[in-house]
């Protein structure tokens, strides 16, 4: 059911079905990244990038907490939808693992790789979804994807920190 205003009507309620629909997409791609990370985790040969999957995977589990509280400010029901874009990155992440799982050197930077595709996926959706709720004056939805997109911004941060202090960097010869 579409929020109204105190006119009787939603600002840019156009706008309302592809939201909700996006809202869907995100909440089965949260839900799928759970095995994905569980997976890159245990795949990691730096204990700092297993920290960093294992965070990761307790923030993911708050983002889906806060996507049911997105629905619940709609007064919708949460429901997620198979998200084939994650399905399709996640299919990529495997891939890489293995591929590179005999190559300690590369793995964690090949593992870093795949998962900031998912975070800029992410990040892609949420700022999406951030603006639609702006547009749409859905002010608490705003606010509750607005706090993920800065923690899928913040994690991007990290693996890139991660990638050019450990995983990208060659070990001297002695």
């Amino acid at each position: 059911m579409a929020r109204k205003n105190k006119e009787g009507n939603m600002p840019n309620a156009h706008l309302h079905e592809l939201f909700v629909d996006e809202l869907k997409d995100i909440l089965g791609a949260e839900k799928q990244l759970l095995k994905g990370l569980k997976k890159l985790s245990a795949a990691a040969n730096s204990d700092t990038l297993k920290k960093a999957f294992e965070t990761h995977y307790e923030q993911t589990e708050g983002h889906i907490e806060r996507l049911k509280s997105v629905f619940s400010s709609l007064d919708m029901t949460a429901r997620g939808k198979k998200c084939k874009a994650m399905e399709g990155l996640l299919n990529e992440a495997d891939e890489i693992l293995e591929e590179f799982q005999d190559s300690p050197e590369v793995l964690d930077a090949a593992l870093i790789a795949a998962a900031q595709k998912v975070e800029h996926y992410e990040i892609a959706s949420y700022g999406c979804l951030v603006t639609y709720a702006r547009l749409m004056e859905h002010s608490e939805a705003e606010g509750l994807l607005a706090s993920t997109l800065e923690e899928e911004k913040e994690t991007d941060v990290l693996l890139t920190e991660i990638a050019m202090s450990e995983a990208n960097v060659g070990q001297s010869a002695d």
